[in-house]
């Protein structure tokens, strides 16, 4: 590991195993629910290595993850949800970035986690959309997701919370997540490389942290497929809600 820290800066053993078990545990959460990775990856590596490297790790290491799990989306999703979404967030996701490289996102983290906390709390009450989300709304979460994507690598909530409110079997519930998460993969990368953040060190961490998150999102994704599916959604809305607490919890103490 002597060349990695070289180009990042001295890190411990013991830090890269909590940061190698982190990953795995983050590509299994992935690999279930089709969402959730970001957070756990981004909240441990802000600890070690700080939010500028923590980023776009996050959003390297699961490129290998996303190419696995995008022909489930590519049967199961409902087109006219997952594209406009992700159109919204390519647009989005520049300005997000420039948030993160010379502003402050914490006022921004706390009003996407307060909206995420209030969906989970109504879908657990049993809410869902009665018709398809309509174009203010695509709009409006999938900007919300491409910004909260590029200022802190953690744009899925809003994607989830719509794509849960949705009827339909947990396949499709889970292809649409997996089709919206797909385009926030995606949609950082460009923004990322023009503000000078897809360094050599963060790319050589992403690849040795890969094998982590692609085995936890295949052991994730083989669960889903034997015995996960009645427990797709509840586990789905446990980790919406954990995300938005922490999140808000960590915005409220950057406060």
């Amino acid at each position: 590991m002597d060349g990695l820290e070289a180009l990042i800066g001295p890190v411990s053993a013991p830090a890269l195993v909590v940061v190698a078990g982190a990953v795995l545990a983050a590509g299994f959460v992935r690999g279930f629910v089709g969402f959730g990775a970001s957070l756990t990856i981004v909240m441990v590596l802000s600890v070690v290595f700080g939010p500028t490297i923590a980023v776009p790790v996050a959003n390297l290491t699961g490129l290998p993850s996303t190419v696995q799990l995008l022909p489930t989306a590519v049967r199961h999703a409902e087109r006219s949800f997952v594209v406009p979404f992700g159109l919204t967030t390519f647009v989005a996701a520049p300005f997000g970035t420039w948030v993160l490289v010379s502003l402050d996102p914490t006022l921004m983290k706390i009003a996407i986690s307060l909206f995420v906390l209030a969906v989970v709390a109504m879908l657990s009450r049993g809410w869902r959309l009665s018709a398809p989300p309509n174009t203010t709304m695509l709009v409006g979460s999938g900007t919300a997701s491409g910004l909260l994507q590029g200022a802190a690598g953690v744009g899925g909530p809003p994607a989830v919370a719509i794509a849960l409110s949705r009827p339909g079997t947990p396949e499709r519930q889970r292809a649409n997540v997996i089709g919206a998460v797909t385009s926030l993969a995606l949609c950082g990368l460009l923004p990322l490389w023009y503000h000078d953040l897809l360094t050599p060190g963060v790319v050589l961490l992403s690849i040795v942290l890969m094998p982590f998150y692609f085995g936890g999102s295949w052991l994730g994704a083989r669960f889903f497929s034997e015995r996960g599916r009645d427990h797709f959604r509840p586990a789905a809305l446990m980790i919406l809600a954990i995300i938005g607490m922490v999140t808000l919890g960590l915005a409220l103490h950057d406060l």
